[in-house]
């Protein structure tokens, strides 16, 4: 049977066909017995093993920094010169307004959160943030999500588009009320849709008005320099344009390692106006004798240079690119031309943001979990877990093998599909 279809185009008998032949395939799939991995966005095996000579590093008897610190005792809150030159230049951050912080990024910005909440920003008239409000644009990263309602920060969503966050919104939204306080931003390659913010849109963050005086934007630059292409996207400076605008203080920046070397134990860094540098290094000495200089100086032996961080990447793109490619080639053969789904084709980052018909995301991942298909969970992109239109799936390609990304993925289409024709017969039935 031809599975390629337009939904409103068939009749009620042709559904009712269609339906059980798509019953019968999902059964096969639930025989197989299959044990498929598409939740979280991992770096695979083959990833991490681009960096064993990590492990190696810094050498026997050589744990001198390039200013004479010695990398295995305490002191250098917030981390060795040279690292901060090397990832300052990767991120696009002064090095003087760079500050590594341990091997977590998430770690970081709950910090600098929590900071905000107990004692404010800094200013000689800030207060705490109390009874606050945060605009996170969606589909978005749940952990960033879960951060604010753990601190019971009331979150609201505003739509995300390939180019940023709907401005008109925000804008509109931050003027109103100043118990808005800060807005998440994952400026390139965005989790999970794939966005850029183009430069009018970073130009916009950085010089709207904001009833809030001591608003702040948590820039979560994850992706920087994860290019699935050959084309590698920039995206505007946010400090500088903050500083443009007469809100130097406005922009807390956020980056690690963590899909560049390994995924537990590598590198973060916080960023920021100088003025909120030494604020976060006062809550850092209170917290902390030090970072890890020894993982740091591996780091800077690994890894010397912005040059050498591209190379790197490159190798990750070799290994990932192909596994995009696939998942992109099967859902535009089994979905494509038809009325029930529509994805992202990202130039970089690990995601693709997959829509399915309304009222169909929960039914595609309680199929797909019958099948031994494990995807992130409907409405993790959304506060609150709670999709409104049930339509969004985060797929991430990155961890599984092509053959097992093959497999997961078919499957998958005939997961989207019977949940698909599932509706268009319940609403055939209601009518």
């Amino acid at each position: 049977m031809d599975l390629t279809f337009d939904l409103s185009s068939i009749s009620t008998e042709a559904l009712t066909a269609m339906h059980a032949e798509l019953e019968q395939q999902h059964q096969r799939l639930v025989a197989a017995n299959l044990k498929l991995d598409l939740t979280r966005g991992k770096p695979a095996p083959e990833q991490l093993d681009l960096s064993l000579p990590l492990l190696d590093l810094p050498g026997e008897g050589d744990y001198k920094a390039a200013d004479g610190t010695d990398a295995r005792n305490y002191g250098g809150l917030t981390g060795l010169p040279e690292v901060r030159q090397i990832w300052g230049e990767v991120f696009g951050v002064p090095a003087g307004q760079l500050i590594e912080g341990g091997n977590s990024s998430l770690a970081l910005m709950h910090d600098a959160l929590v900071n905000n909440v107990l004692f404010g920003v800094g200013d000689a008239d800030s207060e705490p943030w109390r009874q606050i409000k945060f605009l996170c644009p969606v589909p978005g990263y749940d952990r960033h999500f879960t951060i604010l309602e753990g601190l019971g920060i009331e979150m609201i969503s505003v739509p995300l588009h390939e180019d940023g966050p709907d401005m008109a919104i925000v804008k509109e939204l931050v003027a109103a009320d100043p118990s808005i306080k800060g807005i998440w931003c994952i400026p390139k390659y965005s989790n999970p849709t794939g966005s850029v913010f183009s430069a009018e849109v970073i130009a916009e963050l950085a010089s709207m008005s904001t009833a809030a005086a001591d608003f702040r934007i948590f820039w979560d630059n994850a992706y920087s320099v994860h290019h699935l292409t050959e084309e590698e996207v920039g995206v505007a400076d946010i400090l500088a344009a903050c500083e443009e605008a007469g809100n130097p203080d406005r922009a807390y920046v956020f980056a690690s390692t963590s899909k560049i070397t390994t995924a537990g134990s590598g590198l973060s860094f916080f960023g920021s106006s100088a003025k909120n540098v030494a604020w976060y290094q006062k809550f850092m000495f209170r917290r902390t004798i030090g970072p890890d200089k020894i993982n740091e100086l591996r780091h800077v032996r690994f890894l010397p240079d912005a040059a050498s961080v591209k190379a790197l990447m490159s190798q990750h793109r070799a290994i990932i690119a192909p596994k995009f490619e696939l998942v992109l080639s099967i859902l535009d053969k089994h979905l494509g031309g038809t009325e029930t789904a529509t994805w992202t084709t990202p130039k970089g980052g690990y995601f693709i943001s997959l829509e399915v018909p309304d009222g169909c995301a929960a039914r595609v991942v309680g199929l797909a979990k019958e099948a031994g298909i494990a995807l992130t969970p409907a409405g993790a992109t959304f506060p609150y877990g709670r999709d409104p239109r049930d339509s969004n799936i985060r797929l991430a390609p990155t961890f599984p093998s092509l053959s097992e990304l093959a497999q997961a993925t078919e499957g998958l289409a005939v997961c989207v599909k019977l949940a698909a024709v599932e509706k268009a017969l319940a609403a055939g039935a209601a009518s």
